[in-house]
């Protein structure tokens, strides 16, 4: 594992945070300072991943990109009444401050309303590197997805919650441990809204579990 491109929180405080901030800086403005920027969450391992030492924790933009299409396709094949266009819009912008912040998880001693003000912060400042337009619609979508209200907002978030449970699903398998990775199953369990996103979940479990006893 390259640590050199993990953000370990293990020991997370409020200071630390916010110097790892300042020592991200963009090296270049506009649009290559936006790409810059970005490129960074090509690198950035999943803090839930690399505490749980998986040998090959997946990236933020690998995460993110997933969840794109699983709104792609949720959208046309599933509930056609949702606007795709802002579900996979929403997708591709909801971890985009972590370029700035890290993958701040509940477990690395960051208050909810201090990490969401540090990525509000960073939004605030990502959205300054592209056309005025672009990013206000950036932010918004941001917003809207931290909200949890619209219903393309609520989809995105299950998707998110999905995504993860179905990562732990393919590391256990991967690295031979069943149910090795219970606790990510038990921390979404009872908190998907959408019924046919749940029914995703049961069909993913049942799939699990049929795994586990062969």
């Amino acid at each position: 594992m390259q640590k050199e491109c993990v953000w370990e929180f293990t020991q997370c405080t409020r200071h630390t945070v916010v110097n790892a901030m300042a020592e991200k800086q963009v090296t270049s403005g506009g649009l290559f300072g936006f790409f810059e920027l970005i490129g960074k969450l090509k690198h950035l391992k999943r803090t839930g991943w690399v505490r749980r030492d998986i040998v090959e924790p997946e990236s933020v933009a690998s995460h993110m990109y997933r969840m794109s299409l699983m709104s792609f396709l949720f959208v046309d094949t599933v509930d056609p009444a949702l606007n795709r266009e802002r579900c996979i819009r929403m997708s591709l912008v909801h971890d985009l401050a972590e370029s700035l912040v890290g993958d701040i998880t509940p477990f690395d001693g960051v208050s909810k309303e201090e990490k969401c003000r540090m990525e509000n912060e960073g939004m605030l400042k990502i959205k300054t590197l592209v056309p005025d337009q672009v990013g206000e619609e950036m932010y918004q979508l941001w917003q809207e997805y931290e909200d949890g209200k619209s219903p393309e907002a609520i989809v995105v978030k299950d998707l998110d919650k999905f995504d993860m449970i179905f990562q732990a699903y393919e590391y256990e398998k991967a690295e031979g441990k069943p149910k090795g990775l219970q606790e990510f199953f038990d921390s979404t369990e009872g908190k998907f809204q959408h019924p046919e996103v749940r029914k995703w979940v049961e069909q993913l479990i049942a799939t699990r579990n049929d795994s586990n006893s062969v």
